[in-house]
C-alpha cells in the first residue's frame, strides 16, 4: 500500500512539473515591460526576472503583484537604479496581460573604488588588476561588475598558485538617497606555492628519463595551472598514451611545494591509417600507413607509409629516435620506392637517407638531411633509359604562423630548401638544386579574403642531361598554374617530350568573398612556366571557383582558362589547407 501511495505522489508531481512548464512557455506572450525613459539593459532585466511568475487569468495575475513588483525592484536595484518608481496592472482584455510600468529615475552612481591586492601577487606583473569600465568613478552601480572582480581575482590566485588567498575586506556601501556607492576590496593572496617533483605512475612503459625531458618546469618553479596544462599536452602529443592525467592540487593548508603526479596509459603499440583522396592533378589516390609508436623504452618508432594514384605510386619505411626535445627534435632513418609518371616521362626512383627535424626558439622547423638517390628514367615512348645516381646533403626551414590550423583568416607559410652533391662522390654530376615558397592569407571586414602565393626553383650544374626528372622544375595544374594541366608547363626536348626545367616560377593572388558561414566565392590570376632560359615568357590563367569549409578543410572548385599555350578552359579540384 505504501509503494502504491509513493507511485502517485510521484505521478501527481511530474503532471504539475509539466504543467508548470506549459506555463512557463506561454508567458512570455501575458507579460509587457515598459520602462521610461527607455532603456533595453533594464527592460530585459527585469523580464528575466519575472518570466516564470506571469501565467494564468486575470484573478491569477492580480494575485501575482505584489510578487512582481518585489522582483522588478530587485532587478532595477541590480543596474544601479534604486529610485524606480514602480506601478503593476492587469488589462482586462479577453486575454489579459500583466503590465509593468518603470520611471527609472536617476541611477547610483559610483563615488570611491578601492581595490587592492596585498600579499606576494601585489609583486607579479601577470596577476592584474581589473580594468573594467564599469568600475571607473563616476560609472552607473553595476553589481554584476562588483561579483565580476571578486571572481577574477580569485581565479588568479587559483591559476598562480596562491592558494590561501583571502578577502580581508570586501564591501559595496550603496547610498540610495544621495545616488552613490563606495567599493572597498582588499585581496591578500598569502605566499605563491611552487611546483614540486613529479612523480610518474610505474606502468608508463617509457623510460623516466625520456620523460623528464618532456616537462615544462623544474621543481620548485612557481606554480602556474599553464605549465601544469603544458605538461599534459606534451605527453599526449608524444603519441605513446591513451590516457593522461596531471594532478597537481593545492590547498590552504599546504604544503607549499606541491606534489605532482602524473598517471599514462599506455597506448596500444600499433595503428593502422587508411585515407582516400582526389584532385584534378593526380585523380583518386589511395593512403595507407602503419605505425608503431613505442620499439622500445626510449621512445624509438618505426612506420610504414605508401601512396597510390595513376600517375604515382610509392612506399616508404621509416625509424625515428627522440632527441633532447622529443616533441620537436628527431633523427628520421627512411628508405623507400616511387614510380612516377609525368606528361612525357617516366621516373622509378630508390632513396635511402637520414633527416635530423629540429624546431628553433624562433618557431622555424630546420631538417638537416643526406640522402641518396637512384633514378632510373625515360622521355617519351621508345627512348633509352637513363640512370643517375646522387649523394645529397641539404637543409631546409619552414614556418607557417595562422590563427587557425584548419581554416585560418590570417597568417602566412615560409619554406625554402637547400640540396646538393659533388661529381664523384657517389654523385654523376655537380649539382645545386635551390626552391622556396611563401603564401600569405589576410581577411578585411571578415568577409573579404586577399591569398598571395609565390614559388620559385632554380638549379644549378656541370651536367644538366644527367640531372633525373626528379629534381627537375615543372608547372601547371591545381597548386601551380591553373588552367593548364598537371605539369605540362615545361621546355621541350627535340622529339616534343616536355623534359622539366632549370628554373620554375609560379605566382597568383585570389580574392574570396565569403556568401555563407562555410561558403564562398574565389576569383584568381595564376602566372608562372618551367624554363631553361630567365627571358622565357610566363603563363598566365584566370578564373573563378567555390570553397566549402569541410569539417576537414576546405574544398576548392575552380574553373580556369589557359591564355596562352594550350588555350582553353580546364576544371580543377583539389581540398587541403590555404597556407
Amino acid at each position: 500500500m505504501c509503494t502504491d501511495l509513493k507511485h502517485i505522489v510521484a505521478v501527481f508531481c511530474a503532471a504539475v512539473l509539466l504543467c508548470s512548464m506549459s506555463f512557463i512557455v506561454q508567458a512570455a506572450e501575458r507579460l509587457d515591460v515598459q520602462v521610461t525613459p527607455k532603456h533595453t539593459a533594464l527592460q530585459k532585466n527585469i523580464e528575466a526576472y519575472l518570466g516564470q511568475l506571469t501565467e494564468g487569468d486575470a484573478t491569477s495575475l492580480n494575485a501575482l503583484k505584489r510578487t512582481v513588483q518585489q522582483r522588478t525592484r530587485l532587478a532595477s536595484e541590480a543596474l544601479g537604479y534604486y529610485q524606480t518608481q514602480i506601478i503593476v496592472q492587469v488589462t482586462d482584455d479577453a486575454e489579459p496581460v500583466l503590465q509593468v510600468l518603470v520611471e527609472r529615475g536617476d541611477p547610483v552612481r559610483l563615488r570611491h573604488v578601492n581595490i587592492q591586492v596585498t600579499g606576494e601577487a601585489a609583486q607579479l606583473p601577470a596577476f592584474a588588476l581589473p580594468n573594467d569600465k564599469r568600475l571607473k568613478v563616476g560609472a552607473r552601480l553595476d553589481h554584476s561588475a562588483y561579483d565580476d572582480v571578486k571572481s577574477m581575482l580569485q581565479n588568479q590566485a587559483l591559476r598562480f598558485g596562491f592558494f590561501a588567498a583571502q578577502f580581508t575586506q570586501h564591501e559595496l556601501l550603496i547610498d540610495p538617497q544621495i545616488g552613490t556607492a563606495d567599493i572597498n576590496m582588499l585581496f591578500d593572496s598569502g605566499p605563491r606555492y611552487r611546483l614540486g617533483a613529479v612523480q610518474f605512475s610505474e606502468h608508463a612503459e617509457i623510460d623516466q628519463q625520456l620523460l623528464q625531458r618532456l616537462l615544462p618546469f623544474t621543481p620548485g618553479t612557481p606554480y602556474n595551472s599553464a605549465l601544469v596544462a603544458k605538461l599534459s599536452h606534451n605527453l599526449q602529443s608524444t603519441g605513446y598514451f591513451a590516457q593522461v592525467r596531471v594532478d597537481a592540487v593545492g590547498t590552504a593548508d599546504g604544503p607549499i611545494d606541491i606534489p605532482v603526479g602524473v598517471t599514462l596509459e599506455p597506448i596500444k603499440p600499433r595503428t593502422l591509417s587508411v585515407g582516400l583522396g582526389f584532385s584534378t592533378d593526380v585523380g583518386p589516390r589511395g593512403r595507407f600507413g602503419w605505425e608503431r609508436h613505442r620499439v622500445n623504452r626510449h621512445g624509438h618508432k618505426l612506420g610504414f607509409d605508401s601512396e597510390i594514384s595513376q600517375p604515382r605510386q610509392n612506399v616508404s619505411t621509416w625509424y625515428q629516435v627522440p632527441l633532447s626535445e622529443p616533441l620537436t627534435d628527431y633523427l628520421r632513418f627512411s628508405t623507400g620506392y616511387q614510380r612516377e609518371e609525368l606528361v612525357d616521362a617516366d621516373s622509378r626512383l630508390v632513396n635511402l637517407g637520414v633527416q635530423w627535424h629540429a624546431r628553433l626558439p624562433s618557431e622555424w622547423l630546420r631538417v638537416v638531411s643526406l640522402r641518396w638517390e637512384q633514378e632510373t628514367y625515360n622521355f617519351g615512348s621508345g627512348a633509352e633509359d637513363g640512370r643517375s645516381s646522387f649523394l645529397m646533403p641539404g637543409i631546409g626551414y619552414s614556418v607557417l604562423r595562422s590563427d587557425s590550423p584548419l581554416d585560418p583568416s590570417q597568417g602566412h607559410r615560409l619554406q625554402w630548401d637547400v640540396r646538393g652533391a659533388k661529381q664523384d662522390l657517389l654523385a654523376d654530376a655537380d649539382v645545386l638544386h635551390v626552391s622556396a615558397l611563401a603564401r600569405g592569407l589576410i581577411t578585411l571586414a571578415d568577409k573579404h579574403r586577399f591569398l598571395g602565393r609565390a614559388q620559385i626553383g632554380a638549379i644549378g650544374t656541370n651536367n644538366y642531361s644527367a640531372v633525373p626528372p626528379s629534381l627537375r622544375f615543372f608547372a601547371g595544374g591545381d597548386q601551380s598554374v591553373r588552367g593548364y594541366d598537371y605539369q605540362t608547363l615545361s621546355p621541350r626536348d627535340r622529339q616534343g617530350n616536355r623534359e622539366g626545367g632549370r628554373y620554375m616560377f609560379a605566382g597568383s593572388v585570389e580574392y574570396q568573398y565569403r556568401v555563407a558561414e562555410r561558403w564562398r566565392v574565389a576569383a584568381f590570376v595564376d602566372q608562372g612556366n618551367a624554363f631553361n632560359n630567365l627571358s622565357d615568357k610566363m603563363n598566365t590563367g584566370a578564373g573563378f571557383g567555390m570553397r566549402w569549409v569541410s569539417p576537414v578543410g576546405p574544398l576548392r572548385l575552380d574553373l580556369a582558362r589557359a591564355f596562352d599555350q594550350d588555350k582553353g578552359w580546364r576544371l580543377h579540384f583539389s581540398m587541403g589547407p590555404e597556407l
